[in-house]
């Protein structure tokens, strides 16, 4: 999965990718006990849930505004051993 991240030309692939960095030494940190290594390592799951709305305001003519939405998820990534 970290290969076909680091070719991807997508925005949204070099944050995918620091996030699947950060899950790897993560489970490589934070479980010992476990002695992860990384090729033993899969994405089990990744998923993007719905996150906050900022919400903004345009100005248009005659005195109205539009509302913007700026709209943000969260990803999630879950590791598993083979």
């Amino acid at each position: 999965a970290l290969a076909i991240v680091s070719y991807n030309p997508r925005y949204a692939s070099s944050v995918v990718k620091k996030l699947l960095e950060s899950a790897i030494a993560n489970a490589e940190n934070n479980y010992p006990e476990k002695n992860y290594k990384l090729e033993n390592l899969y994405v089990a799951e990744c998923y993007a849930n719905k996150g906050p709305t900022m919400k903004r305001i345009r100005p248009r003519a005659q005195g109205r505004a539009y509302r913007i939405e700026k709209r943000m998820s969260h990803i999630t990534i879950v590791l598993d051993e083979k």
